[in-house]
């Protein structure tokens, strides 16, 4: 063995209590981690792999002089990959992914197919690209290394991602899944390992993060009927509603003991989903045995709302780790206790929520579509790292019509994959389900499972008969168009009424019409031209003033759709998708209360929609419509709507599918998108303190610290609109104040960029001043 590593080799640098961390210590406590993540679903050996050889590069002389303050960075990831390669040939190709990318992220698998991808030739070049220097070890010396110490890798792998299937054309979806599982088991016990060792409270103690709750099924089940119970007792909905409720409770309950496997949920806007998907869920976990639930919501509005019922079901019982919340506006001033904007620091409750946050260890977690689907695309360490939970966990999507079509069949062959190998449950909830199984030939192309879900409601409920609460009154032509000055006429005689239209610029016309025929506390706006705080606090106020029986005229963009809580006598909407419409009908006569409700659906004068597949929606719904009134309480008109719909686009030649079955890792993170990435958030005034808290804390501050601009960015993001990115020649480029934060350590996750409008007048009505506003916004 060479002579400079006869030393003991480091894995760290000594941290806050100045003691260093050996190699030996390293790699063994992350192999241990790693291969107890991968119990869940059977795949230890090789995590014990993967944890024994992702930092035995660093044994180089080279990378221990890089440890002792050498300047020049060294590659320390590339010879445990080709030790996998070397040794276990093709079923150490997954392995040896992980190895490679457990810092720069999972690449192309066809670098590595052939066994030359990572060669000291290519690893020579890759490095000389890096600007970082080549490792000196060669296989003989890590062997013996190995030996001197008593480490003996498993003999056998290749269990989890079987070369049948790394490489078949119709199992990429699936194998790219298997891949990012292991990832995730080992990235996440590095991180947790490196972070015991530079956490250390004193010499000689690792630093341990707080153990999580179990989930306790049993007990979280005798929670939710203790709540049901108070909740039944203080009901004053009709008679029949609580009927409806009741039903669809108890069909979630006896639908629990059928096997793990693929679930949608039908059933009618206020039928009580929220609830009766939590029974499912828990049921389910005690039958089978599962360990976690995870509710994903596609809006932060209905995210708070959800999150506020379990908190009322649970926190009394299992304090306030049981439920964790994982999007863009927890931790805000009002929610965590993180006192005023300027404060530099966090208490201990919302550090260990962050914590949390970061590999979802709680038994309750409540994200974002965005946040759980990208995460289940992605290809870097930090957005991975949680995926290993998603093992024996029920995964409930609510408003499940939200999914962006041109994403659908990539999407829907994962979560089989997930379902099939990982023990899952995965279940879609929405009043207007999307026909999926019709994509069931295209899913199959990509995972072999295919998407054939079971129905929880039976057929013999008759849900969306019994909950008929409105009368859709439709345009009786596609030349029957009315004015903004002829709707806004109609919505001023209404006490209460809320209109949704299709674009923003439409719903600051009709305000504009609106402001000299009512008056000016009767008439509320919502749309995405508004920060988070700022809709937060409008929702409030017509929630307020709908249950004094107060004047009400609401103009909203399509924001207000999906699973917010309102219940108007009447309501109008534009022309749309035909999934939105009914959405908008779900605020009228939401808890059944009036004998009669309508919603009227107009064509404006000036007709407009947003790009792509909202515009394309529309167009079928109007395609439909020709055909005669559509009932939006029957559930065949939504499978034959998105059936139609999913018929016209080529889901075997988009882009993304092509970049899937070349197991491009980081060409299909890039891609897979929910929102377009051309935007910018952009900090407004809508609260003058805070914003110029914010503001100052910035600019007086010479550095901020990673925890400084974590806090900072969570106090920002509830007043900051999202924007599309602004071209040379727009008006809102005069107010622009850029602020960056450039990367963030540990995680190497890099900050969002900001924007603040300093000298912009922000409207108490509108948002952002209309000159300034993106028309495809919500």
């Amino acid at each position: 063995m060479d002579d400079r590593v006869k030393r003991v080799p480091l894995a760290h640098s000594a941290n806050d209590v100045g003691e260093v961390e050996s190699l030996a210590v390293h790699i063994e406590a992350v192999a241990r981690t790693a291969a107890e993540f991968a119990t869940a679903f059977g795949a230890s050996d090789e995590l014990r792999l993967c944890g024994l050889l992702h930092d035995i590069g660093k044994l180089d002389p080279a990378f221990q002089e890089r440890l002792r303050g050498a300047p020049r960075r060294v590659d320390h990831c590339s010879i445990g990959a080709w030790h996998a390669l070397s040794r276990w040939k093709e079923n150490g190709l997954a392995a040896a992914a992980c190895i490679w990318g457990h810092h720069q992220g999972l690449q192309r698998l066809a670098d590595l197919e052939d066994l030359r991808g990572i060669s000291p030739d290519s690893r020579r070049a890759a490095c000389k690209r890096q600007r970082i220097r080549l490792g000196e070890i060669d296989l003989e010396s890590l062997l013996d290394w190995f030996d001197q110490h008593g480490i003996v890798p498993p003999k056998k792998i290749g269990a989890v991602c079987p070369m049948t299937q790394l490489f078949s054309r119709d199992t990429a979806a699936a194998s790219m899944l298997d891949i990012r599982m292991l990832y995730s088991c080992l990235v996440d016990a590095d991180f947790l390992e490196t972070e015991a060792h530079f956490q250390a409270p004193v010499p000689g103690e690792r630093y341990a993060r707080p153990v999580a709750p179990e989930l306790r099924p049993d007990e979280a089940w005798a929670c939710l009927e203790r709540y049901l119970d108070d909740l039944r007792s203080h009901s004053n909905a009709p008679r029949q509603v609580q009927a409806l409720r009741e039903d669809l409770f108890s069909a979630c309950c006896k639908a629990a003991i059928r096997q793990p496997g693929l679930f949608t949920l039908s059933a009618p806007t206020g039928a009580g989903k929220t609830l009766a998907m939590l029974a499912f869920a828990l049921r389910h976990c005690i039958i089978h045995g599962l360990r976690r639930i995870v509710v994903v919501l596609p809006y932060l509005t209905i995210i708070e709302q959800t999150a506020g019922i379990y908190r009322d079901i649970f926190e009394a019982v299992f304090g306030d780790r049981y439920v964790l919340e994982h999007h863009s506006l927890v931790g805000r001033e009002n929610r965590a206790g993180s006192g005023t904007a300027g404060e530099d620091s966090i208490d201990e409750v919302e550090r260990t929520r962050r914590l949390t946050a970061e590999n979802w260890d709680a038994p309750i977690v409540l994200t974002t579509s965005v946040q759980f689907f990208e995460s289940l695309f992605a290809n870097r360490p930090a957005a991975c790292r949680k995926l290993h939970r998603l093992a024996g966990s029920v995964i409930l999507f609510d408003e499940a019509q939200t999914f962006p079509v041109p994403l659908a069949v990539p999407t829907l062959a994962t979560l089989s994959r997930l379902s099939q190998r990982y023990q899952c449950s995965v279940v879609f909830s929405t009043a207007t389900q999307p026909a999926f199984s019709h994509l069931d030939k295209y899913v199959r192309k990509l995972a072999p499972t295919g998407w054939e879900p079971s129905e929880i409601v039976p057929p013999e409920l008759d849900l969306f008969d019994r909950a008929k609460r409105v009368d859709v009154r439709w345009p009786k032509s596609e030349d029957r168009t009315i004015t903004w000055g002829q709707l806004a006429d109609r919505l001023a005689v209404a006490e209460q009424v809320l209109c949704v239209v299709n674009l923003k610029r439409h719903a600051i016309e009709l305000v504009e019409q609106l402001k000299d025929r009512v008056a000016n506390r009767s008439l509320l706006h919502l749309s995405t031209n508004m920060c988070p705080a700022h809709r937060t606090a409008v929702l409030d106020h017509v929630r307020d003033r709908l249950k004094r029986g107060d004047p009400c005229r609401l103009v909203s963009t399509q924001c207000v759709e999906a699973g917010v809580d309102l219940d108007f006598p009447a309501v109008y909407r534009a022309m749309g998708p035909l999934d939105a419409i009914a959405q908008a009908a779900g605020r009228c006569n939401r808890n059944g209360r009036r004998s009669s409700a309508e919603v009227h659906v107009f064509i404006p004068e000036d007709e407009g929609y947003p790009p792509g597949a909202y515009r394309h929606a529309s167009q079928q719904t109007k395609a439909l419509l020709r055909a005669g009134p559509i009932d939006i309480n029957d559930p065949t008109e939504f499978d034959r709507y998105f059936r139609t719909l999913y018929d016209l686009h080529d889901f075997e030649h988009e882009e993304l599918v092509k970049l899937i079955r070349q197991r491009d890792f980081p060409a299909v993170a890039e891609k897979y998108r929910l929102i377009d990435q051309l935007t910018i958030n952009v900090l407004v005034p809508y609260d003058q303190a805070t914003f110029d808290a914010l503001i100052n804390q910035v600019e007086k501050a010479d550095r901020l610290s990673p925890e400084q601009i974590r806090g900072w960015c969570r106090r920002a993001t509830p007043h900051a609109v999202s924007l599309y990115r602004p071209n040379h020649d727009q008006p809102i480029l005069a107010h622009l104040m850029p602020i960056s934060f450039g990367r963030v350590e540990p995680n190497g996750e890099t900050a969002r960029w900001f924007h603040a409008l300093p000298g912009l007048k922000y409207d108490d009505l509108i948002g952002i001043p209309q000159e300034f506003e993106s028309s495809y916004i919500m």
